[in-house]
Order: C-alpha cells, then sequence, then structure tokens
C-alpha cells in the first residue's frame, strides 16, 4: 500500500452508525456498529462515535479526515445537521464542528444519499464522467445530481431529492403534499402493497412478505406472469421521473442502486425500454442506465472520499 492518506467514514443510519476505514474506495478496517437508539439524545451518541474514532485513529494512524453520511437534511457547508429520519433530537446539531474540535481533523457531513452518488461519480459506475443522476432504491427512494463536473446541492443544500417527483398530478398525497411522489410507488412498502393487490385482483391471495421486491424478483425468475407485470410497472414509474430529469439535465447516466435494483434485468431492461421511449436523440443517444457498483458500503466510501477531496487531498485512480 502507498502512502495515500485514509479517511474514516461513518455511515449514520436510523438503527445504528457504522465505521470504516478507506483506502481509496476499500475499506480496510472496521468498527464494530453503534445501536443509535441505546442513545438518549445527540450528545451521548457523539461521544461515543469520538471514541470509536479515537479508536480507529490508534490502529491507523495516516488517517488524515473523517466523512459522515446522515439520512437527513444537512446544511453541507456547516456540516450542520436539520434533522435525521427515524432519530428523534437532531435540530440543528453542529455535527462538523463538534467532531474536528475533539479530533482535529478535516470533518464533512453530508446527506446520505449524496454520498451515495458521489461514491459512484468517484470511484464507481460513473467514474470519469461530469454529467449524471443517481438514484438508490429501499424504503424511500434517495437521488443526486452531478453536472458539469460537479455535486449539485442547491441553494439550501437539498437539491437532488428525485424521490419526492411527481410521476402524477393527481396521484398519491406525499408526506410534504407533494401529490403523486415517486417513492409513494417504488418504495419498498409501497411495492409490496401495491402487489399484493394486483396479486389479489389475479384472483391470488399473496402476504405482504410474499410480495417484497425480492420475493417478486424470485418469483419473476420462475415465470410469474403478476410478478413479471408488477415488474413493467415498476420499471415505468421509475422511468417517468427518470424521463423528467433527462430532459432538464441531459446527463451522459442514470445510477441505480439498492435493494430494489438487486432485480437486475427484470428492473433495468424493461426501464430502460420505457426511459429510451421517452426521449429524443439528443438525449438518448449516449445515455447509460448502468447499476451502481457498490452495495451497502456506499455511504461509508462516498463519505470518506469527500472528506478527503474537501480537505485537499487528490485521490489517483
Amino acid at each position: 500500500m502507498s502512502e495515500t492518506p485514509l479517511a474514516i467514514g461513518v455511515d449514520f443510519g436510523g438503527t445504528s452508525v457504522k465505521f470504516g476505514v478507506l483506502y481509496r474506495s476499500n475499506i480496510i478496517d472496521q468498527a464494530p456498529a453503534i445501536s443509535t437508539p441505546d442513545f438518549d439524545g445527540p450528545e451521548a451518541l457523539i461521544t461515543a462515535m469520538l471514541r470509536v474514532i479515537a479508536d480507529l485513529r490508534d490502529r491507523h494512524p495516516r488517517i488524515e479526515a473523517i466523512g459522515v453520511g446522515v439520512p437527513g437534511f444537512v446544511q453541507f457547508e456547516k456540516g450542520i445537521v436539520h434533522n435525521l429520519t427515524n432519530v428523534p433530537g437532531w435540530t440543528a446539531i453542529p455535527l462538523k464542528k463538534m467532531l474536528a474540535a475533539e479530533t482535529h481533523l478535516p470533518v464533512v457531513v453530508e446527506n446520505d444519499a449524496n454520498c451515495m452518488v458521489y461514491a459512484e461519480w468517484k470511484r464507481g459506475a460513473g467514474r470519469g464522467l461530469n454529467h449524471l443522476i443517481a438514484l438508490t432504491l429501499g424504503t424511500g427512494v434517495g437521488g443526486g445530481v452531478v453536472a458539469n463536473g460537479k455535486m449539485i446541492r442547491g441553494g439550501q443544500f437539498g437539491a437532488g431529492e428525485i424521490g419526492q417527483m411527481s410521476i402524477d398530478w393527481r396521484g398519491r398525497r406525499g408526506a410534504y403534499g407533494n401529490m403523486g411522489a415517486l417513492e409513494d410507488y417504488v418504495g419498498n412498502n409501497e411495492i409490496a402493497a401495491d402487489s399484493r393487490q394486483a396479486y389479489a385482483d389475479a384472483g391470488i391471495e399473496r402476504h405482504l412478505g410474499e410480495c417484497t421486491p425480492a420475493a417478486l424478483a424470485k418469483a419473476a425468475l420462475l415465470g410469474d406472469e403478476v410478478a413479471l407485470k408488477i415488474w413493467d410497472d415498476i420499471a415505468a414509474k421509475l422511468a417517468c421521473a427518470i424521463m423528467n430529469c433527462c430532459w432538464l439535465l441531459n446527463p451522459q447516466a442514470v445510477i441505480i442502486g439498492g435493494g430494489v435494483a438487486k432485480a437486475g434485468d427484470l428492473l433495468f431492461n424493461p426501464l430502460t425500454a420505457h426511459l429510451y421511449a421517452q426521449l429524443s436523440a439528443p438525449f438518448k443517444e449516449r445515455l447509460m442506465v448502468l447499476p451502481a457498483r457498490f452495495g451497502n458500503e456506499a455511504g461509508m466510501v462516498g463519505a470518506a472520499a469527500l472528506a478527503l477531496e474537501e480537505s485537499g487531498v487528490v485521490l489517483q485512480p
């Protein structure tokens, strides 16, 4: 291994906080995860995070930066966490300042979906591209945008919320009053509920557990016609939102990760067909629809890479 600096990537989730030491895009060491609900408020949890970080630094003296990906709204420049999904008490928490004061290292705090996008852009499926959009499909739909070789964060650092884009102005009311939000149709729970109804309409009884994306993929691969139709329907809905992004941004690639994307060709083949059918030549001729390279480690990889780059380290191939 060369003397390339190392970074700590922190993946902050609703149930646990995970820590890794990264050399480029490789996780070379990990610490035991912290259970998020075990701590009463941000201060106690941050203290526990600092203990883990100190232990990792003892083992790896070449750590030069810390990146944290969080599932909520972050004021990126100041590293202030304004809210966290499913984690109460995190309102206007200056996480960047608190970690930097104790570690004396450069710290970056970013939305977890943006970390995933950054990982795919710098080290994954979108490497070498200057224009891309990326989505992660799971319980919700996260997303992010790279345009003209820069991550687009927006005036209040909230850009890229593709999951909140409407695919039907008369559709389901979203959490923010937005009608027809994409994630209210292609989130894990929504897929399961809609699939159960699709089976019922076909005269077949299914439990919700038999209608998860993983279960639907297995059924479709066995030739289940209802499941095959469901995947085509998911692809059509997803293509609607991506099509709008393409007309607006003219990306070189669309990168899709998360649990739903594990369906592979069952999703990507109809998705590409639906998407290309709604775009003119300049928007689709060289457009690539690609599976994400990184899985559950994407947030950690992206947070670490972003932290090093923000601290002035240029990562070589």
